[in-house]
């Protein structure tokens, strides 16, 4: 039986609103490197057949509304885009040699009809952060998904 590699003959909707946060939940993320750092996601997005629709956050995290090739895993998908993106923070502005991002991340499942709000709640992370901040945000996405969690790990 021969394995269709190229998946040329498969379709597929899977679109991801993925949320992850800086290390110890530093303010690593100015204006002037979230500026820089959104189009090299999209880079690395590009490279590995993801397509970056929305990002955007403040200075401790960030969001992206990704759209996800059949055959790449979300966990793969999220490694790609942290490890690539903590490899260009180091590499270009060696004055956050202490950057990270946490280990690890929330990954929210997104139908077609929700693409819209969701970049626009993307779009508008610096507004919706002067009314919530991290913490309850991120509860309530897991509630919404009704997403077990361990409160020690948030």
């Amino acid at each position: 039986m021969e394995v269709d590699i190229i998946m040329g003959n498969s379709y597929t909707s899977l679109y991801l609103h993925a949320v992850f946060r800086t290390k110890n939940n530093a303010l690593f993320l100015s204006p002037s490197i979230q500026e820089r750092m959104y189009p090299y996601l999209g880079g690395i997005a590009r490279e590995h057949q993801m397509k970056l629709l929305e990002v955007g956050g403040i200075e401790d995290h960030v969001h992206l509304l990704l759209s996800l090739p059949a055959d790449l895993a979300v966990a793969k998908a999220m490694q790609i885009l942290k490890g690539g993106s903590s490899k260009w923070v180091h590499n270009a502005v060696p004055s956050l040699s202490s950057f990270g991002w946490q280990e690890g991340y929330g990954a929210f499942s997104i139908g077609i009809s929700q693409l819209v709000p969701t970049t626009a709640y993307i779009a508008n992370q610096k507004e919706h952060h002067r009314k919530m901040n991290f913490h309850g945000e991120f509860m309530a996405f897991l509630k919404k998904h009704d997403i077990p969690y361990d409160e020690r790990y948030l």
